[in-house]
């Protein structure tokens, strides 16, 4: 039976999958690798750390699999980081700047005060904001000239988590990075599909840096054994995670939409063949590039602090010992007792786009205990998704009634119920929660016509919950709304 490596290269860690051409996930390997955090709002990786753990993660996968099965692997990766590495040694000069990271906010604002933003707008669909990718070049232009000058000279290449990992499986025959990538760079123009020449002069970055745009799956690359544990195998899917997930949870026809709740939420609706761009905050995106030249889109919401809340209540506060306890401990109380947690920890995405937005606690009485505040961050984490539905309904594209969802935090019973009313739809729980990782070997399967088409996938897909929407207080929603421009503009 064939089967499918996938590499989901996350923010925390690197998770492999193999799966057979039943969509059945047959094995796992995961390892974490550390974060650092240099200053206040930045946030780093250490290539040479996430190149060892996905070696790590992929033995484990592998390990009594028989590897004559395998047929292609797909990649998957949190998108807008920033690598850099010597195309010859694969060394990395610097560390990646992580998406998440907000020391670009002062580029940012310089480059609204010039006026560039509507330019910039109208050619890739995405906001001047510190999560992109093009303005931690062009920060590591101004900051880092040593790095810089490897970039400027060619010996330094440029790229996306999935490029680096591609260059360092394929021993440095490849840079390239798919459209769904390139997407999220604030250098790729959605009407021709390619690099924008005017972008990147605008933010500084030689062309000649960037990897080869290719679709997101087929004969893409080919990994090498010498330095990829043996294996000589096609690299036939690549995908951003979030539009992997879209293609895990077999969402592939206009008006299908998903959230994936990791480190962050994301919630994505496929518009089809149509770049529709947004009106009220919401981002335009290539969802998925065909061999063949054709494109589908994708608006999306970003929400950037979601699962890592909850990491906060365990890893800041040290109220709960493990993530998965915050689900009965928020159960304990029959709601948050009027507490409002806004997890503005790295600022705010959608709908706000303030990166000097910060966390707000408030509402606490001396009755406050830890189970409020659990409650209150799951019940964040709902209402924020229910806001970037509301924007969705607002632009007048996209009318949900019903979100597909997936990811970790997903398989808390009370935060997809909770989902379920704050948003008055059905919350169909996918059955596998990795779906990046899924959509990842999904692509790799139709790059290697494991399936022969898209509706192959969409008959695998299974559910393992359906949480209707009960009767709703709006109150809950509209105390957050006002909590939520309490935190605005705090840190400038």
């Amino acid at each position: 039976m064939p089967s499918l490596l996938a590499i989901d290269a996350g923010t925390t860690g690197i998770t492999a999958l193999v799966v057979d051409e039943q969509a059945v996930v047959r094995s796992r390997g995961y390892r974490e690798f550390p974060q650092h955090f240099p200053d206040d709002g930045w946030v780093e990786h250490d290539l040479g750390e996430m190149w060892s753990a996905t070696l790590a993660a992929v033995r484990d996968a592998l390990d009594g699999v028989d590897t004559a099965d395998l047929v292609g692997i797909g990649i998957t990766n949190q998108r807008e980081t920033v690598c850099l590495w010597d195309r010859e040694t694969l060394g990395a000069p610097r560390r990646a700047i992580v998406w998440q990271d907000r020391r670009t906010a002062a580029i940012c604002q310089a480059f609204r005060d010039d006026g560039h933003e509507p330019h910039i707008a109208d050619r890739t669909g995405l906001r001047l904001d510190p999560y992109f990718s093009a303005t931690k070049l062009t920060w590591i232009r101004h900051h880092d000239p040593h790095a810089w000058s490897g970039v400027e000279s060619g010996r330094t290449a440029v790229g996306t988590v999935d490029s680096y990992l591609i260059a360092r499986m394929s021993r440095g025959l490849y840079h390239v990075t798919d459209a769904t990538n390139a997407s999220r760079t604030l250098l790729y123009d959605l009407d021709s599909g390619e690099w924008s020449e005017r972008l990147a002069t605008l933010f500084g970055v030689p062309l000649s840096a960037l990897p080869e745009i290719v679709p997101s799956y087929g004969d893409l690359a080919r990994t090498d054994p010498a330095a990829f544990l043996g294996l000589d195998l096609p690299i036939s899917g690549i995908a951003g995670d979030q539009q992997s997930a879209l293609v895990g949870q077999a969402a592939f026809t206009a008006g299908d939409a998903k959230c994936t709740y990791g480190t962050g939420s994301f919630l994505l609706a496929h518009t089809g063949e149509q770049i529709r761009r947004s009106r009220h905050g919401l981002l335009t995106t290539v969802a998925l590039a065909h061999p063949d030249g054709r494109r589908d889109f994708a608006l999306e919401g970003a929400i950037f602090v979601t699962g890592s809340a909850v990491q906060w209540l365990r890893d800041g506060l040290g109220i709960i010992e493990s993530a998965p306890e915050v689900e009965a401990l928020a159960a304990s109380v029959p709601d948050s007792g009027g507490v409002v947690f806004v997890p503005a920890l790295t600022g705010l995405g959608a709908p706000e786009w303030d990166p000097s937005a910060r966390g707000l606690i408030i509402g606490i009485t001396r009755g406050t205990t830890r189970a409020h505040l659990a409650r209150a961050t799951l019940d964040a984490i709902a209402f924020q998704v229910r806001d970037v539905a509301d924007l969705m309904a607002a632009d007048g594209q996209v009318e949900l009634t019903r979100l597909a969802i997936d990811g970790g935090a997903a398989a808390n019973d009370l935060l997809c119920q909770l989902q379920a009313d704050a948003l008055g739809m059905v919350v169909d729980r996918s059955a596998e929660l990795q779906t990046t990782g899924l959509g990842a070997a999904f692509l790799a399967g139709l790059g290697t016509e494991v399936w022969a088409s898209t509706d192959e996938l969409v008959a695998t897909r299974r559910s393992s919950g359906l949480f209707e929407p009960r009767d709703y207080d709006p109150e809950p929603h509209h105390r957050w709304r006002e909590a939520v421009g309490r935190s605005l503009h705090w840190s400038r």
